[in-house]
């Protein structure tokens, strides 16, 4: 979709309904083009710096070994349209993998780092991988191992592929067909598929976003617009690249820029994450909320110098206000951009700007993105509701992935027939048309008829003294159908919390239906690879706990 396909009927200002500027053309390359127009100006400057692994390219340099990594996919036999899997936490073969299949029209799958066998033959099949280019293993996850039992049972499955193995190296130290490459290049279109993403999936197996050229390139230069990005910036990249947040508005955003894209370490770890910053001078840092929570509350936190920072994303879930206030004051991070979207929208829909006030960086997810369109409608009629008034929030534009892959009738409950995408995300807008997520439909407790947002009790009970982080479930309940409990994590020094102490500091201060019955203390919540917390576990878990089956 162009802007062209945008509706530019006038809008009512008293509905929530809004269109983002369009002065800035959308980009009509495919990533490869892209990737050489960058090059072209930007030869010389870092373009990728793997931390951990002690190896970095200038663009020249990247494009290079792209190009080789190319060539030798070719070699084995990858056409364009094929479906290439990588499953691999982030390191520097991954981003090669992102472009060198770019280059040649093959359509990379992403593959979670933290599937299991089940998990991962699904995916084979639903795809129809023809290869799949993986790390050896990550932590206690045999790849090798898993990849040898599925594959007799993959059809399409002609190659697998191991970072390191005698195929890989081959590929990536043989020859680049310079001439064969271009020719590909030239038949390729900015509407084609590219790259297919599997949703969590927490009812039922994952269903593959299907997404083109034109939907990622488009999000991830007019993500790093939105935070200035240009050939100064070095960008610490410590969140998933099987995601959106990693290879769209980390990777892409970056090559759109001619800015570097650091990767700090295979996973999430504060101290990497805040060494590289540290080490490479980043001007931006990545994460989601629970990622920086644990990065300010390192105890040699303030030994970092971090005052190469100005920017940054924090995206995957809803940050809490005093969490945001001390990224600005204490990270120097003063320009951080919250952004919204989910996988199906390329991703980002709405984003804060740089100039925006700290109240609207702290209490909104921003206004609609460039060349999208956005609306807030009652899920049960589809109508367009007042400013200010709940309902679900909905996207249109150039972002709206092509489908999800070889499941039309998922694609239709999902985008309507003048392309608008349902989130199923509960959000309000405002008379300036900013947006505010309040949970997800399904999140939503209802309490003897009441109908509570947990987003809002949690962002209550960050203001206790002992609570660190914390998150809010609806439990069954005989007699108000459901009854809200709480699970927290808390700061040190403190090792129990009880509910009778969470009800005494709500009194007075919040409604009596939304102070939470229970409250269950852990270490960690149960989270995706993407940083996204499982409230699906913690329900089940609940029920478990509570003696509720």
């Amino acid at each position: 979709m162009t802007t062209s396909d945008l509706d530019s009927t006038p809008l009512d200002p008293a509905v929530s309904h809004t269109r983002g500027e369009t002065d800035i053309p959308l980009l009509t390359q495919t990533i490869p083009d892209n990737l050489a127009a960058t090059v072209e100006r930007f030869g010389d400057r870092d373009a990728l710096v793997d931390v951990q692994a002690g190896r970095r390219w200038t663009y020249a340099e990247f494009l290079a070994d792209v190009r080789r990594l190319a060539s030798g996919l070719h070699r084995l036999g990858i056409r364009v349209g094929d479906r290439v899997g990588t499953w691999s936490p982030n390191r520097w073969e991954w981003v090669m993998i992102q472009y060198a299949t770019a280059e040649i029209g093959a359509v990379l799958v992403n593959i979670n780092p933290s599937y299991r066998v089940h998990e991962l033959e699904f995916v084979l099949k639903q795809a129809g991988l023809k290869a799949v280019v993986a790390a050896p293993q990550f932590k206690d996850s045999d790849y090798t191992g898993m990849l040898a039992q599925v594959q007799p049972n993959c059809p399409d499955l002609e190659f697998v592929v191991l970072f390191g193995d005698e195929e890989w190296e081959s590929m990536m130290s043989g020859p680049t067909h310079a001439e064969e490459l271009a020719e590909i290049r030239a038949g390729l279109s900015s509407s084609d598929p590219i790259n297919i993403q599997y949703t969590s999936g927490t009812t039922g197996f994952p269903k593959g976003a299907t997404l083109s050229h034109s939907n990622i390139l488009n999000n991830g230069f007019f993500v790093g617009e939105l935070v200035n990005y240009s050939e100064v910036d070095r960008v610490c990249i410590p969140v998933p690249f099987y995601h959106c947040f990693g290879m769209v508005m980390g990777n892409l955003a970056c090559t759109t820029h001619g800015s570097a894209m650091v990767i700090p370490g295979p996973a999430f770890d504060p101290v990497a994450s805040l060494r590289a910053v540290v080490e490479e001078k980043c001007t931006s840092l990545y994460g989601v909320p629970t990622m920086f929570i644990a990065e300010l509350a390192l105890e040699d936190f303030d030994s970092y110098d971090l005052s190469t920072l100005r920017t940054g994303i924090m995206a995957g879930s809803p940050c809490p206000e005093s969490t945001m206030r001390q990224v600005i004051e204490k990270m120097h991070m003063e320009e951080v951009s919250i952004c919204y979207g989910m996988t199906e929208t390329s991703p980002v829909s709405t984003q804060t700007r740089s100039d925006d006030s700290l109240d609207r960086r702290v209490s909104t997810v921003g206004r609609v993105g460039p060349h999208l369109e956005i609306k807030i409608i009652d899920p049960g009629t589809g109508e367009t509701l007042p400013r200010g008034e709940a309902g679900e929030f909905c996207t249109k534009g150039y972002s709206v992935m092509l489908g999800y892959w070889d499941q039309p009738d998922k694609t239709a409950e999902a985008i309507d027939e003048a392309g608008w995408m349902r989130t199923g995300d509960i959000g309000e807008m405002d008379d300036d048309g900013y947006v505010r997520i309040t949970g997800r439909i399904k999140d939503m407790v209802i309490r003897g008829g009441e109908n509570i947002y947990p987003r809002e009790v949690e962002e209550f009970l960050y203001t206790h003294p002992a609570i660190l982080d914390a998150q809010v479930i609806g439990v069954p309940d005989a007699k108000y159908g459901e009854e809200l409990m709480a699970w927290v994590r808390l700061k040190p020094g403190r090792d129990d919390l009880t509910a009778d102490e969470v009800r005494e500091f709500a009194t007075g201060k919040l409604a009596r239906h939304k102070i939470p019955k229970f409250v269950h203390v852990v270490d960690e919540f149960p989270m995706t690879v993407t940083g996204k917390v499982r409230k699906v576990d913690m329900r089940e878990t609940a029920i478990e706990i509570l003696g509720l089956a």
